[in-house]
């Protein structure tokens, strides 16, 4: 979790120094918290992992239309179904000038997959790299692996000789308060370098005139202010203090667009907003013998219990969009077929309930993070009154996200909130690998309520490994469609995304909530 800044951001102005572009471009950006550090394989953080990328880039790299595309590695090509030949892009240089070549890639590719690596796990399957020449290396895998690349999205590419020359070839943890050297210095191939860093206050980058790509971007110069309060962010956005905001609270969207200078930008996210049910033996907080949860007709009852269209348009402003699927449409494997939701129906719910011998309901708890997702807190409060019409008595708990999790991964809750975006891998078998397969290993990892189905397991260890895309298509479908009509999670809304800008600024908004200025121009 990113830390957020103790105290309101002041006013800022910054001069420029470099002449690379025909006139100098000084973005400012604010977001709600700060990046952990400058290395980015020393979280699973989204944010930080994307704001770092600016400095570091990948083998592969997804573009603004959420496709894979070259980066450091020009192509690639399956020499056996467990080993893929990458062919590396020569004529890169580090921002130290340093040379790029295989050696940096075998380095970083081992260096993320440390057993004391925090990102192991978005390279799950990857057993050695081998170097074949300067310019060509293997990945050797346990087992075919169709989403390979997706994977390598998220994997950044150091100095291997930059790295044993500051004792940072072992990583770092951040999340658990571990520092080194790439804590503090930076030194990669993309498009931007870093000028100077005050954690919790300001990180500023340059462009870097040596970039082997072509720049669609006009910036000279990215400086970044995290500004924790939604308040003194607009304000700062609204007096011209800073150019770009990241998040753009949705109660001020009128505000913003109504205000000379500034525009906000909005669209349905990658996020699938979801409650996780409790298929333990007993209620964590009830008052009712066993579990009625195992029952998939008092899950049902739930469901139909639920008037999203309410919640979508009171509470989320009608930027949201209801979903019935567990992945929004953007994602491979998304089925439209799929995505209808159970109608809202109150008197069948209760029928449900009754047939299920709880005629009068029971109580259980719910949790819920007031600080996580774009109003948590008002959702559930607003799910717990639809559930209390059908006699289903839920105790509402709500707090920050740290503790949320920690409670719900331990099995605390009865009913959870979950956002869940696929990222980095950015497909079906995210949700299907994590939270529809039944804890076993790598398998089920955000499984904690115990939700279990043979033919669901079996379906996503098979297209874990199929590298036929029409095949693997069709199974997960197929595995989609067991595990909603069993009601395994039950489906909320893709939030909205709101970004605001200043009128002069050109930002590309994509689904998966990330700003990649590198294609960002300053009219």
């Amino acid at each position: 979790m990113r830390k957020l800044l103790l105290a309101a951001s002041t006013a800022f102005l910054v001069q420029l120094s470099a002449p690379a572009f025909a006139a100098e471009h000084t973005l400012r950006y604010a977001s709600a918290g700060d990046i952990y550090g400058l290395d980015p394989q020393s979280t699973t953080d989204s944010f930080s992992i994307n704001f770092l990328m600016h400095i570091y880039e990948p083998l592969v790299r997804y573009n603004k239309e959420l496709k894979i595309e070259p980066a450091l590695a020009t192509s690639w090509e399956i020499v056996k179904p467990d080993v893929i030949r990458y062919k590396l892009r020569q004529g890169v240089k580090f921002h130290d000038g340093s040379e790029f070549t295989a050696d940096d890639v075998v380095m970083s590719l081992m260096r993320a997959t440390d057993d004391k690596s925090p990102i192991k796990g978005n390279l799950p399957a990857l057993k050695s790299v081998e170097k074949i020449d300067d310019y060509t290396v293997e990945l050797h895998l346990s087992g075919p692996t169709p989403l390979l690349n997706n994977y390598l999205t998220n994997i950044a590419i150091f100095d291997a000789q930059w790295l044993e020359k500051n004792n940072g070839v072992k990583p770092v943890n951040a999340e658990v308060g571990e520092e080194g050297y790439t804590t503090t210095h930076a030194n990669g191939t993309g498009p931007f370098k870093l000028e100077s860093r005050r954690p919790d206050a300001q990180t500023v980058l340059t462009a870097n005139e040596g970039w082997w790509d072509k720049p669609e971007h006009n910036l000279t110069k990215i400086v970044h202010t995290p500004i924790s309060s939604d308040a003194t962010r607009v304000a700062a956005l609204l007096s011209g203090e800073v150019d770009v905001i990241s998040p753009s609270p949705l109660q001020d969207a009128k505000r913003i667009a109504g205000s000379p200078g500034t525009k906000v930008l909005e669209s349905p996210g990658l996020r699938t907003i979801m409650m996780n049910f409790n298929m333990r033996d007993k209620l964590a907080d009830g008052n009712v013998e066993g579990n009625p949860f195992k029952d998939a007709r008092v899950r049902k009852a739930v469901y139909l219990a639920i008037n999203m269209d309410l919640v979508r348009d009171k509470i989320m402003r009608g930027k949201s969009r209801n979903a019935g699927m567990l992945i929004a449409p953007e994602v491979p494997g998304f089925d439209e077929k799929l995505n209808q939701r159970f109608p809202y129906d109150t008197a069948a719910a209760k029928a449900l309930l009754a047939e299920a011998g709880y005629p009068d309901g029971f109580q259980f708890n719910m949790n819920c993070p007031n600080d996580a997702y774009v109003n948590d807190e008002e959702v559930c409060q607003a799910m717990t009154a639809m559930l209390a019409q059908v006699g289903l008595n839920a105790k509402l708990v709500t707090e920050g996200r740290t503790l949320h999790f920690k409670k719900a991964q331990e099995g605390q809750a009865d009913m959870f909130m979950l956002g869940w975006a696929t990222l980095p891998m950015l497909d079906g078998f995210s949700v299907l690998s994590a939270m529809l397969h039944s804890p076993e290993g790598k398998l089920g990892t955000w499984n904690p309520g115990g939700y279990k189905n043979a033919k669901v397991d079996e379906l996503t260890k098979k297209i874990d490994v199929e590298l036929d895309e029409a095949k693997r298509r069709q199974m997960m479908a197929e595995a989609f469609a067991i595990s909603e009509e069993e009601v395994a999670w039950l489906p909320l809304h893709q939030q909205p995304l709101s970004w605001a800008v200043r009128d002069n600024v050109e930002v590309v908004q994509t689904p998966d909530d990330l700003l990649r200025l590198w294609y960002a121009r300053i009219k």
